[in-house]
């Protein structure tokens, strides 16, 4: 792990980003905008598996005027998603928006954004220049064609834009749906400025596949000290989006929390460990844990306390049973029909100490 890029901070809400802030992650509702009800259901469920910041789509003025009942039902800084108009962004901001997303290529002529910037000024909201692949201006295109070296050119130049109208209250993302062009755009760019990046994969994919290049993209720049806060984008409920991103902020050790470790199957497993496995993931995760604690499943004595003794309670399967352990100490065998029911019951047992 390479020591975290250092940048100005900023706050959406009560949410610091970049300095010396932990990442914070993101996602973004699925609900129309206009139907207040199940955005603001919705919103909470992400609040409840760990959300930061959440980011709400703008397509019309009854979205903007939402905004105020949205916020005054939920406790997690609301970030407006705005294209093409900038009168949403002006709209979004009057009405609480504790920040707005805009990508400056798509909103148009110079004196637009510099509405938003005006606006943004007085309130004092961040703004997030969102650069994509896929919205670069034709001339930068005809220059670079789509690449990474694109992707910057075109921050630079939005960047530039709104330091020329002295404001710096924002944070950048360059996103494409490329892992390699994302990862090369962030490098690059960390060597030419310092404000914060939010960093993700854009138009992932499935939950499978979109999991796997969130992970390799959003890991591979976390793990070179790039990245303030990040968001997984997922074709899946916004949910997996966070639990996926905590995972890998776990994975790296950017974030406290359980940390399942389960052996792969073999022939000499006798008990189900992949219906154990689930089970423990799957209840563990409606525990909420916030502190760090290692969990380990494993299918038979070859990996069972011996390789995972530095776990804080595990089992390991047997003939038919499993035996519980806790720091590498066996405390008690386990029959094959109550392991995952009595294992939980011992997790508990130890999170709430």
């Amino acid at each position: 792990m390479k020591k975290r890029r250092k940048t100005r901070e900023i706050k959406i809400g009560n949410v610091k980003i970049g300095g010396n802030s932990q990442i914070s992650i993101q996602s973004m509702t699925n609900t129309g905008t206009r139907d207040t009800k199940a955005t603001i259901k919705q919103i909470k469920e992400l609040e409840n598996v760990g959300c930061d910041i959440v980011r709400i789509a703008i397509p019309d003025m009854v979205a903007a005027d939402n905004i105020p009942e949205i916020k005054k039902s939920t406790n997690i800084p609301i970030v407006a998603d705005i294209h093409f108009d900038y009168n949403l962004a002006i709209k979004s901001i009057q009405n609480g928006a504790n920040g707005i997303r805009i990508n400056p290529g798509n909103i148009g002529k110079k004196e637009k954004i510099k509405k938003i910037i005006q606006v943004a000024q007085e309130k004092n909201i961040p703004i997030r220049i969102g650069v994509n692949s896929g919205s670069l201006e034709k001339d930068i295109q005809k220059k670079y064609g789509i690449c990474a070296k694109a992707l910057v050119e075109s921050a630079l130049r939005h960047i530039g834009f709104f330091e020329s109208q002295n404001f710096q209250n924002f944070k950048i993302s360059i996103k494409s749906s490329s892992v390699p062009m994302t990862i090369e755009g962030y490098r690059l760019l960390a060597q030419k400025v310092d404000y914060p990046f939010h960093i993700g994969i854009t138009e992932a994919g499935t939950k499978f596949c979109g999991t796997i290049k969130s992970a390799v993209g959003i890991g591979t720049l976390l793990a070179e000290g790039i990245g303030d806060t990040i968001r997984v984008s997922l074709t899946a409920n916004p949910i997996e989006e966070v639990k996926v991103g905590i995972e890998i902020l776990k994975s790296l050790e950017l974030r406290e929390g359980p940390n399942i470790i389960s052996c792969p199957t073999c022939g000499r497993c006798e008990i189900d460990i992949i219906k154990i496995a689930q089970k423990v993931e799957t209840e563990v995760q409606k525990l909420n844990i916030r502190k760090n604690i290692t969990i380990a499943i494993m299918g038979c004595v070859v990996n069972g306390p011996g390789e995972a003794k530095e776990a804080d309670i595990g089992i390991a399967g047997g003939k038919n049973d499993a035996v519980l352990f806790k720091n590498g100490k066996v405390l008690k065998k386990i029959q094959c029909k109550n392991i995952a029911k009595i294992f939980l019951s011992e997790i508990k047992k130890i999170t709430k100490g």
